[in-house]
């Protein structure tokens, strides 16, 4: 396994969370195509994205079937979200896109999860590599990542 992957399966034993690392020879780097090589459906696959607000990261998880709402987080924060960039991604989580997962980022900073994802008892994750993912649940989730539930997702 990558040594990134072997990293984030460590992080999680010492949070306590039981669940194995999966690594595939496909790319897992988008909601689709992690849904395919687990065989799942897209909206159990959570996506963690990263904005950039005033000059430090911001992740929201989401399902994989739903877009954020940006305007939603930014009310709730009282700031606008800007776009977090590959370099910044990697430099704040130290992750690239597409592999970023909930957990084991080089720094601390607000998470926020929305509540649409927590209808479903497992979700699958980014494990640190665009082809690597672990199966978790929707409660250990927001107990290892300290997540902020948020109605977040575009309605309609």
């Amino acid at each position: 396994m990558h040594p990134t992957a072997e990293r984030i399966q460590q992080v999680l034993h010492d949070l306590g969370v039981e669940t194995q690392v999966v690594e595939f020879t496909e790319s897992t780097r988008t909601s689709a195509d992690a849904a395919a090589a687990i065989g799942t459906t897209v909206g159990q696959i959570c996506k963690s994205i990263v904005f950039a607000v005033d000059g430090s990261p911001l992740m929201v998880m989401a399902s994989g079937v739903n877009r954020i709402d940006t305007t939603k987080v930014e009310q709730t924060i009282g700031k606008l979200l800007g776009k977090a960039n590959a370099a910044f991604v990697r430099d704040k989580t130290g992750f690239a896109i597409g592999g970023v997962p909930p957990v084991g980022h080089l720094e601390r900073f607000p998470i926020f999860v929305d509540r649409d994802l927590l209808q479903y008892d497992i979700i699958y994750a980014a494990a640190g590599t665009p082809n690597t993912i672990f199966p978790i649940s929707s409660a250990d989730l927001v107990r290892v990542t300290g997540a902020t539930v948020l109605d977040c997702r575009v309605d309609g």
